[in-house]
């Protein structure tokens, strides 16, 4: 048996010892560049590859040969992502919130990822996904009450022209078109919003300001840093 590949990653818990096995029951490994070719000859399969180390090529009779594919999200990853406000990674599968503190979580409450649908995994890595996702969910069943961003972003009725700028930017859906003393302005859902900040970056009226970022509150900030003397006295070193 030979496994051709072009780079061997054993990524996970106990990997490299498996890998070190199977090498020293008479797995034959074979790294090759270029492309790889299957032709039948002779009532077998033919399989046509160039070593990498020896710049040659190399050809490996074989009864059946098994072609392992690279996995890719699904066609509608975006759709559901767009629907459920969920962040996509650059490679188009589902983003957790963080990768330590929060994997399995998403940036919307109540939406938690598990398997394959966050980026390529093996079994015993989408049951251990799937066990966390499940407790993440109990436990937000369990309380009865879930936790909402502070940082919410507000909108100014009296500056709102109703342009709909914001409501075709947010990427949480928090955004809705109201009556408000006979004209049509932009209402936020806090429920929804994520304080993200894309509405109050991108609205040309200047209409809304998102609760604890106000220009004043963040230059203040700016301030006491740099009024602050952070430097090291000497005496801290012994």
């Amino acid at each position: 048996m030979t496994e051709f590949y072009r780079d061997m990653r054993t990524f996970g818990k106990d990997y490299e010892s498996f890998y070190r096995r199977v090498v020293a029951e008479g797995i034959h490994t074979f790294r090759y560049e270029g492309d790889l070719q299957v032709s039948q000859a002779d009532g077998h399969l033919r399989v046509t590859a160039t070593d990498v180390f020896t710049g040659k090529p190399a050809e490996i009779e074989s009864d059946m040969v098994i072609l392992a594919t690279g996995l890719e999200p699904q066609a509608d990853q975006r759709q559901v992502a767009r629907r459920f406000g969920v962040s996509l990674s650059p490679d188009g599968f589902f983003m957790e919130r963080h990768p330590k503190l929060a994997p399995v979580e998403t940036a919307s409450d109540g939406i938690f990822l598990a398997g394959t649908c966050q980026g390529p995994k093996d079994i015993p890595d989408s049951v251990a996904q799937g066990g966390a996702a499940a407790a993440a969910a109990l436990s937000l069943m369990d309380a009865g009450y879930v936790f909402l961003e502070p940082f919410t972003a507000q909108v100014l009725a009296e500056r709102c022209s109703g342009c709909r700028t914001c409501q075709n930017l947010c990427p949480f859906g928090a955004i809705q078109m109201t009556e408000h003393e006979g004209r049509t302005v932009s209402t936020i859902n806090e429920v929804l919003c994520k304080g993200c900040g894309t509405c109050a970056a991108a609205c040309p009226a200047g209409a809304i300001h998102q609760n604890n970022f106000s220009s004043d509150q963040v230059i203040a900030e700016i301030l006491g840093a740099l009024s602050v003397d952070r430097a090291v006295p000497q005496e801290a070193f012994p």
